[in-house]
């Protein structure tokens, strides 16, 4: 079987040549010549497959000969922001894992009880391209900076708001099924005299429309501090918890994008 090889190319459509690192790989990795085939992903949803036409000893030319839309595998915008590790290796595995699942948005928290302060997000993008190609994903999630937990919450963000917790003194509900339930609750039809009552105005004013969109928060190792958790409720997030055992924070975010690509996917 032929081995297919996948570059990231943001923009891959307009652009004639590969990125130097991803040059590098295929040159003196791969050692592509001139002729050979090569599939390239720009990370918006698009495959393309493509030949190279120049390859130098730090350039890697190539001409698109298909391009290949893909169809999205989960509804939604799929965003968790969690406060990092001290041992930044643990959020690295779980960026990777989380990738190769499905979301589409990391952002990091400074909180309270943070144990790191320092995100370094470029490697943490380039761990995520990496499983990109591996898993073949045709969206790139967007990695942000590290941001104040009051910041974010305050941030306008569509969809339904979740914060996990461990605090038995909040009522706290499920967050998987908080999460399933959702989609399935049709909007009930309005009492009129025409059954065909306009039924894209109603779903757009219900708060289901945009319900499809989830962001969740996942606390450092201390979990969020009291306050942090009632300012977030005040913000309108809603107060869940991931199951009874108590989790690490790298295994309760990968947790929650599971839990999240599981209800959403199509």
């Amino acid at each position: 079987m032929k081995e297919v090889r996948y570059f990231y190319v943001p923009d891959a459509a307009n652009q004639v040549e590969l990125p130097a690192e991803e040059a590098t790989h295929a040159l003196r990795v791969l050692r592509l010549k001139g002729g050979d085939e090569i599939f390239l992903m720009d990370g918006e949803g698009s495959f393309f497959r493509a030949e190279v036409t120049a390859a130098s000893s730090k350039r890697c030319l190539y001409e698109i000969k298909e391009e290949m839309p893909q169809q999205r595998a989960w509804k939604g915008h799929i965003h968790l922001a969690i406060a990092p590790t001290k041992m930044m290796e643990r959020i690295e595995w779980m960026a990777e894992k989380a990738t190769e699942i499905g979301f589409d948005e990391l952002s990091f928290l400074n909180c309270q009880f943070s144990e790191r302060k320092v995100v370094k997000t470029p490697r943490i993008d380039k761990i995520v391209i990496s499983a990109v190609k591996q898993s073949h994903k045709a969206w790139k999630p967007v990695v942000n900076e590290l941001v104040s937990f009051k910041e974010f919450i305050q941030t306008p963000r569509p969809g339904r708001k979740f914060i996990c917790h461990c605090y038995e003194e909040v009522e706290k509900k499920d967050f998987f099924t908080e999460i399933s339930g959702i989609l399935n609750e049709a909007p009930a039809p309005a009492a009129s005299e025409s059954p065909t009552a306009d039924v894209a105005t109603a779903a757009s004013e219900s708060p289901t429309a945009d319900a499809a969109d989830i962001t969740v928060l996942v606390g450092p190792e201390g979990d969020f501090s009291i306050d942090e958790v009632r300012l977030a409720l005040e913000n309108g997030y809603e107060s869940v918890s991931l199951g009874t055992s108590r989790l690490r924070t790298e295994t309760a975010g990968l947790v929650a994008v599971h839990m999240a690509h599981i209800a959403r996917r199509l």
